[in-house]
Formats: structure tokens, sequence, C-alpha cells
């Protein structure tokens, strides 16, 4: 079904992944080395549907892997797995261009879902439709417009991953009203998360970030208590 390159130094883990996409009908190359991925992804310039990249890899870490990534023009989605379950890492791996982020033990169906949910992401994006939203919306500081996954800053255009569009869409879609972090999951994702997910809270605060005058207070994109989250325009 789709090209998928596995860069993980965990023999065991590498080889648990790699039967189970297989089971799903992918094929699956991998790579244990950062040094070597890079060669294969820029140097070689091998073509993938899906990265999944382990953060804490050798020669080169996961997060200087995507964003050599980036900045070579290569747009492959990328799924971090990693150990670190800070909020600041998994915020770092987004703003460097990862699309999704995985922490270390996990629950192969929520991978697998995932998995999913980005290959189908990779082809929308191929197609070219639009999220569902306004094409171009003005939040705080930032315009964005997605159309072309981008955010118009102060600092500049800032690429927008399918995800993170998504959210924004389906913020606006329903704009002055909470939203609860399951709708904006399914939207986003195309599933519910497990208990005690916090993926939806950090593309907001990567989104927040873009948009807001001061992210710790943010006045746009507003947290509801017990809720989720409401955007104010």
């Amino acid at each position: 079904m789709a090209k998928i390159l596995l860069v993980e130094d965990e023999a065991h883990i590498a080889s648990g992944l790699r039967f189970n996409l297989e089971m799903e009908g992918h094929t699956v190359s991998v790579i244990p080395h950062g040094v070597r991925a890079h060669e294969a992804l820029i140097g070689e310039r091998q073509a993938f549907d899906l990265i999944i990249l382990d953060v804490m890899i050798p020669g080169m870490d996961g997060f200087e892997l995507c964003q050599a990534l980036r900045q070579a023009g290569n747009y492959t989605p990328v799924l971090f797995l990693t150990a670190k379950a800070e909020n600041r890492d998994k915020v770092a791996g987004l703003r460097l261009g990862g699309d999704d982020y995985l922490t270390k033990p996990f629950d192969l169906d929520e991978l697998l879902a995932r998995v999913g949910v980005l290959l189908r992401r990779q082809r929308w994006t191929q197609a070219g439709p639009a999220p569902e939203a306004a094409p171009t919306v003005a939040i705080g500081h930032a315009t964005f417009n997605l159309q072309a996954y981008a955010a118009q800053t102060p600092e500049g255009t800032i690429s927008l991953t399918p995800i993170e569009a998504a959210v924004v869409a389906c913020l606006v879609k329903n704009a002055g009203k909470a939203v609860t972090r399951q709708d904006l999951m399914e939207a986003a994702w195309g599933f519910a998360p497990p208990s005690g997910s916090r993926t939806v809270d950090n593309f907001i605060m990567r989104l927040r970030r873009l948009c807001e005058p001061d992210p710790a207070e943010p006045i746009h994109i507003v947290s509801v208590r017990g809720v989720g989250y409401k955007l104010i325009l």
C-alpha cells in the first residue's frame, strides 16, 4: 500500500514494527543510523510515503534529520517515536517539521492508526483538496492559508503540516464555540485520542506560538476548562 522508511536503532522495536506494518500491506525499509538515513533521503533522494523516525538514533538525532529534510525541501510526513515524554521535546519536534509524535512505550494499534491517518492525509495533500474551512483566515498576528498549508507571520511564512491545517480548519469552522479535544482529534487524525493523550494540546501550543501576541496568555485560541478549546477571531 505504501512505502515506509523506519529509522530505528533498537533491533527488537524495528523488527516488530516492520512485521506489523508489512502485515498491513506496506513495504518497509529499516535504517538504524541517522547519517545513513540522511544519505538515503537527501543524498540519494530515495522516495517514501512516510518516515517513522526515532529521536534518539546514533550519528544524527531524529530532530536534526527532520530539520535537514525540511530545509532540503523534503516534506514526506514524519512520525516521531521517542522515550522523551516532556512537552518541550514534543513541541520541538513539531516545530522542526514533524507531523506527529508518539511516546515509547506505545500502543501498537494507536501507532498503526496514526500511520494510516498520515498516509491518508498525504494522499489528500497530493490530490490537492483544501481542508474544510475558508482558504485564508486571520487569527491574531498570523494569516493562515489552508490551501497552501502556510501561515504568514511577522517572522515570515511558516509551513503548516496537513494536521496543523486541519486543526485550524476545525477551530475556524466552530469559531466562537468550544471544541472538544476528541472533536479536534477526529477532525485532524480521524480517530479519538486515548485517555490522557496530550497530542492535541501540543499542536495547540504550536499554533499559539504562530498567532498569539503572548502564547502564555492566549486571547485567540483559548482553553475551555474540562472541554477543549475555543477560537476567538
